[in-house]
């Protein structure tokens, strides 16, 4: 089983409805932050994707996300096409570290943006971080557990992980995952650009590419929006075989509406296989989830996308993330009629990916 301790936030310089989550027994809550325990052992097993957070309130989830490594600069113009969208793997090139935080104490860094709605008020955060670890230079795998945030206008904290998954070997990659409980610190803090560094990940160049990133999930309520429910699972799996997971119990109205979210590693684009999909009914045919960014038969093709017309900042913002995936999709068509127990899928035929998290507010019925 996956190994939970409590997290920890520390400066350095500068409600539970009916409706169950399919997949596992809901988990226990970690304990209180500030225990100063280190970072959690690393577990080495393939768990199942398991429920982490669920509440049924009015609100939603938002989620920042951005990738920790990218092509070599030097190898321009190749790198700024790929970087502007261009389809290519990270395979293709030699990776090396984002870095924009003019701290030469940090050997990685990248910000993204939360958007709280006006109004809201954050009910719980985490953080998900990972990426490859073997390609050419490597850092020390006890660095696997530890990160360092900075919310909007404030210096560094390094954060300790709850749940560190590692290391999957499979096609010459060694992949892994780290988690923790950062509600104390966003709640605080609330909307605005967030700095996430030192994510360990290795550089350089190789055929299974180095890759790296994260995301940070956040539930908030408001009560000028629909009755929700929030669900978020997570794990660390491959997806030669699928990841599924279903609100049980819970039967979605006729014109719901709702949105999705995933966290993958590893997936190229160009490489078609790799599929997201609904199922509202036990009778009903799986609808592919896709959008302007995602093709439905290529959702993981190293974006990180959200429904809207202006998305949330990100710096830097690049159209190729080189195998880090985070996106969110919109369920208005594939609800449209309503159902119960939706479902989700996602898995790859053809990419050695892995899976981070899967997280999903549905309209629920009053």
């Amino acid at each position: 089983m996956r190994k939970f301790l409590g997290p920890l936030l520390r400066t350095t310089a500068g409600a539970l409805a009916s409706t169950t989550l399919a997949v596992l027994p809901v988990l226990a809550a970690p304990a209180a932050a500030g225990t100063g325990t280190p970072p959690s052992p690393e577990d080495t097993t393939d768990p199942a994707f398991a429920p982490r957070h669920h509440a049924v309130q009015h609100g939603g989830f938002v989620r920042a996300a951005n990738a920790s490594i990218s092509c070599r600069a030097p190898e321009a113009p190749a790198c700024q096409a790929v970087r502007a969208g261009r389809t290519a793997a990270n395979g293709d090139f030699d990776m090396f570290y984002v870095d924009v935080d003019n701290d030469p104490h940090t050997y990685n860094s990248s910000r993204a943006e939360v958007r709280v709605p006006e109004g809201g008020r954050v009910t719980y955060a985490r953080l998900y971080w990972g990426g490859n670890l073997r390609a050419g230079e490597q850092k020390p795998p006890r660095d696997n557990g530890r990160v360092l945030i900075a919310e909007p206008g404030g210096t560094y904290k390094e954060v300790l992980a709850d749940t560190v998954e590692g290391h999957r070997v499979a096609g010459g990659a060694d992949a892994f995952q780290a988690s923790a409980d950062v509600t104390r610190l966003v709640r605080r803090s609330g909307s605005g650009l967030y700095t996430v560094a030192q994510v360990n990940t290795a550089t350089g160049r190789s055929a299974v590419g180095a890759w790296g990133g994260w995301t940070l999930v956040v539930a908030y309520e408001n009560p000028a929006e629909p009755l929700r429910e929030l669900a978020l699972w997570d794990g660390f799996e491959a997806l030669d075989t699928p990841v599924d997971v279903r609100l049980t119990g819970m039967r979605v109205p006729a014109g719901a509406g709702g949105r999705v979210g995933l966290v993958a590693y590893d997936g190229d684009r160009g490489s078609v296989g790799e599929t997201l999909t609904l199922s509202v009914g036990p009778r009903r045919t799986p609808v592919a989830l896709r959008d302007s960014a995602n093709p439905p038969d290529d959702v993981l093709n190293s974006t990180i996308s959200e429904p809207g017309d202006v998305p949330a900042r990100r710096v830097p913002a690049y159209a190729n993330t080189l195998g880090y995936d985070s996106d969110v999709f919109d369920l208005g068509r594939a609800l449209r009629r309503g159902g119960d127990q939706p479902g989700f899928r996602l898995v790859s035929h053809a990419d050695a990916a892995w899976a981070g998290a899967l997280f999903a507010a549905v309209d629920a019925r009053k």
